[in-house]
């Protein structure tokens, strides 16, 4: 592996340091955009028996405060529980978009690895195609240095294609995912308050 790396020459430690980045971001987003982690299933149900036995309690919100974000934004409608419809609804709301901001953490910047890894792979290309072009001597071509060049180019074009590729694979995924975490806790915060203000029942 480190025999490509020099083959490959300087411009190839860029898109090294953009996939070590990438990978980093890729397994922290799968741990963290985990369905049971930002909107569990059980955690309206235990909510609304907790509220229907007790009502609403500062140790209570804050417990839920700190369990996800699904309970940050059920923190926000159980806080105006006794405002009107419209303005439970319009904190719920702005919870879910700090939630939903914070679900994205770090897409940007793999999506700008996506992005930017072949065009880093066209930059080794480039310094591989002048060491080509600087190899040839008024005596004829330095077979080294020929040699060493289409490496360059070619590995560095590889390389940057090959961290490109997953990264923008994974990019969509997580928008996807955060779509629909989103989506998810939208609805669970609606049953929140039309079953708080009697509308529904289940």
């Amino acid at each position: 592996m480190f025999s490509i790396i020099q083959a490959a020459g300087w411009p190839i430690w860029p898109i090294i340091l953009a996939s070590v980045i990438a990978v980093g971001i890729i397994g922290e987003r799968l741990w963290s955009l985990r369905l049971s982690k930002v909107s569990p299933r059980d955690l309206l149900p235990r909510v609304l028996q907790e509220y229907r036995r007790s009502g609403v309690h500062a140790d209570t919100l804050t417990h839920l405060q700190s369990h996800s974000p699904l309970g940050q934004v059920l923190v926000a409608g159980l806080k105006n529980i006794d405002s009107p419809r419209e303005i439970m609804k319009d904190s719920i709301e702005e919870a879910g978009r700090v939630a939903a901001h914070e679900l994205e953490r770090y897409l940007t910047t793999l999506g700008t690895i996506a992005s930017l890894s072949p065009l880093m792979g066209l930059f080794g290309t480039l310094i591989g195609m002048i060491e080509i072009f600087g190899s040839g001597t008024p005596s004829g071509s330095n077979p080294v240095q020929l040699a060493h060049g289409i490496s360059v180019a070619l590995y560095n074009s590889a390389f940057g294609i090959l961290v490109a590729i997953p990264s923008i694979i994974f990019y969509r995924h997580f928008r996807a995912k955060v779509d629909e975490l989103v989506l998810e806790m939208e609805l669970q915060a609606l049953k929140l308050v039309e079953i708080v203000l009697g509308e529904r029942r289940v």
